[in-house]
C-alpha cells in the first residue's frame, strides 16, 4: 500500500457512451486499461483491486512468468480513480455494483479490442470478486477463473471490517459530513484515519510478531502505519474509497441470478476455477474458499501458506508471488520452460 507517485505508463482509455448502470442512470464513461503482449493470440483480463491502480497490479507478464505467452489486459474497475469515478466525474452515480464493472470491461474487450473469448480472468481481492462475476455473467466467454485472496460473496465479518475504516473517514472533523468539497477542504485527517484503521487487517498477527515490516524498509510499527498506510490512503479521493467499499460489501454472485442463491450461482459456473486464499487472510479466510470449492463443478483450492495475510496475494512478498505464479502457470497450461525459474518446493 506504499504510495508511489502515480505511474501512467502505457495506460489507454475507451469511452462508452450512455453506459447504463445497474442502479438506473445512463452516462458516458471511460474505462482505463493497459495491454501487455498485444500481439499474443490468447487473452487474459485482470481487473484492479481495492487501493490498486493499473500499474500496481500484478500482471504476471515479466520474462519467465506465467502470463508471458498471453495478451494481458489490466482494467481499472469503475470507481478506482483511473476509470470513471466520483473523483473525475461529478455525474457519477451514487451506487456502483460489480455488474457495472464487468459490463464495462466486457464492452471494452468486445467492442473496442475485438476480443470475444478470454482464456482467463484473474484478480486479487476485489479483482477476484470481479473474476467470479465474469464467470456468472458471461459464462461462454471465460475458460479459467483465478480469484486470489477473494470470495464469491462478501462475508458478514468482511462487511463489519470495512465499517471501521469507513466510519473513521466519514466521522472525521474534516470530512464535514460530506460537505468538504463545497468548503474547499481535503479531509486529510479522515483519509489518514482510514489507513490507520485498515492497516492491521491487511497483515496477520504472526507477520507483526516476526517484524516482517522491516523487510519493507520500516524500522518500527508506527513508521509502517504512518508511512505505508496513512500516506497511501491520503493520496486517494474519499468518495472513490467509499463507493468501492460499499460495492465490496455488497459483493455476492447470487445477485447474477433471479433467485439470488449464491451457492447455486457457484454450482452453475462452467469455467475451471483456481481459488487461492492466503492461510492468514483475516477477511477472506481460507475456510470460506473451501466452502466455495465444494460447490464448484471444476474448482481447485490452492492455499498460500504465508504469514503475509491478505497482502500475500498483492505481490508484497516475493516468495508468495513466485508460488502463485507457478500455480497459475500449471493451471492455465503455460509451457513449463517459461516458469522453470519459479519451481517451488511446497508443490513437490
Amino acid at each position: 500500500m506504499s504510495p508511489p507517485s502515480y505511474d501512467g505508463t502505457g495506460i489507454e482509455f475507451y469511452t462508452i457512451p450512455s453506459f447504463k448502470f445497474l442502479s438506473g442512470p445512463s452516462i458516458d464513461i471511460r474505462v482505463a486499461y493497459r495491454c501487455f503482449n498485444p500481439s499474443a493470440q490468447k487473452t487474459v483480463c485482470i481487473p484492479t483491486c481495492y487501493g490498486g491502480r493499473i500499474n500496481t497490479t500484478l500482471s504476471f507478464t515479466a520474462e519467465d512468468q506465467a502470463l508471458r505467452p498471453y495478451r494481458v489486459v489490466v482494467v481499472a474497475m469503475l470507481g478506482n480513480g483511473e476509470s470513471s469515478s466520483p473523483s473525475n466525474d461529478p455525474n457519477f452515480p451514487k451506487d456502483l455494483d460489480y455488474h457495472d464493472c464487468v459490463n464495462s470491461q466486457y464492452e471494452l474487450l468486445t467492442k473496442h479490442l475485438g476480443i470475444e473469448d478470454l482464456e482467463a480472468v484473474i484478480g486479487f481481492s476485489m479483482g477476484g470478486q470481479q473474476a467470479y462475476y465474469w464467470a456468472c455473467m458471461y459464462p461462454k466467454s471465460v475458460k479459467y477463473v483465478v480469484p486470489i485472496c477473494s470470495s464469491a460473496k462478501t462475508s458478514h465479518h468482511n462487511y463489519a471490517f470495512l465499517e471501521g475504516p469507513k466510519a473513521a473517514l466519514m466521522n472525521s472533523i474534516d470530512y464535514e459530513d460530506g460537505a468538504y468539497r463545497a468548503k474547499g477542504i481535503k479531509p486529510t485527517r479522515g483519509l489518514r484515519a482510514f489507513g490507520r484503521t485498515y492497516c492491521a487487517w491487511a497483515m496477520s498477527a504472526p507477520w507483526f510478531r516476526e517484524r516482517q515490516y522491516e523487510k519493507l524498509g520500516f524500522s518500527n510499527v508506527e513508521n509502517f502505519i504512518t508511512r505505508n498506510w496513512e500516506d497511501a490512503f491520503e493520496a486517494w479521493d474519499p468518495e472513490d474509497l467509499l463507493i468501492l467499499a460499499r460495492m465490496w460489501q455488497a459483493g455476492d454472485i447470487g445477485k447474477t441470478r433471479g433467485d439470488g442463491d449464491y451457492l447455486k450461482a457457484l454450482e452453475s459456473i462452467e469455467a475451471k476455477v483456481l481459488v487461492m486464499p492466503s492461510r492468514t487472510d483475516t477477511y477472506f479466510p481460507p475456510e470460506d474458499s473451501e466452502t466455495e470449492v465444494q460447490h464448484l463443478k471444476q474448482g481447485e483450492l490452492a492455499i498460500i501458506e504465508t504469514v503475509w495475510g491478505h497482502m500475500a496475494g498483492g505481490g508484497l512478498n516475493e516468495d508468495d508471488t513466485h508460488w502463485m505464479n507457478d500455480k497459475i502457470a500449471r493451471f492455465v497450461g503455460t509451457q513449463p520452460s517459461l516458469v522453470g525459474k519459479f519451481k517451488d518446493s511446497k508443490l513437490e
